[in-house]
């Protein structure tokens, strides 16, 4: 089986653990330690949440600027309203609305920024 390990830097591991806490989410504790936290997306989809110091081991260069948006990190749900109801956690839990929900034929989708100015994007498929 494949794994995928997305990794991210965040500023504040303890803070960017209670902000996906706040959405409903799970931590490997494996994979985590005071500086790195290993969310769990799916049983084998993960995001690595690592302090910048420790993101720095792992890359030659600069970290970029989330507020260019390096990525878009794109989850799928399974309704319409756990769409609207995970962008209305991130932003209670300190996140900011990125782009207004839409439909897209289909699919139903909704977006938030993290506390870190990462874009998390929910995509239910329709159907």
């Amino acid at each position: 089986m494949r794994m995928i390990f997305v990794n991210l830097p965040v500023e504040d591991v303890r803070k960017s653990r209670a902000f996906f806490t706040e959405l409903g989410f799970e931590f490997d504790d494996e994979y985590s330690d005071e500086r790195t936290a290993c969310l769990v997306l799916e049983r084998n989809i993960f995001a690595m949440l690592l302090e910048h110091d420790r993101f720095r081991d792992f890359i030659n260069g600069d970290l970029a600027d989330p507020a260019d948006t390096e990525v878009l990190n794109c989850i799928t749900v399974d309704t319409r309203e756990e769409v609207d109801a995970l962008v209305a956690k991130a932003i209670a839990a300190g996140g900011e609305a990125w782009k207004p929900s839409s439909e897209m034929g289909p699919m139903y989708g909704g977006s938030f920024r993290d506390l870190d100015g990462h874009v998390w994007e929910l995509m239910h498929p329709g159907g």
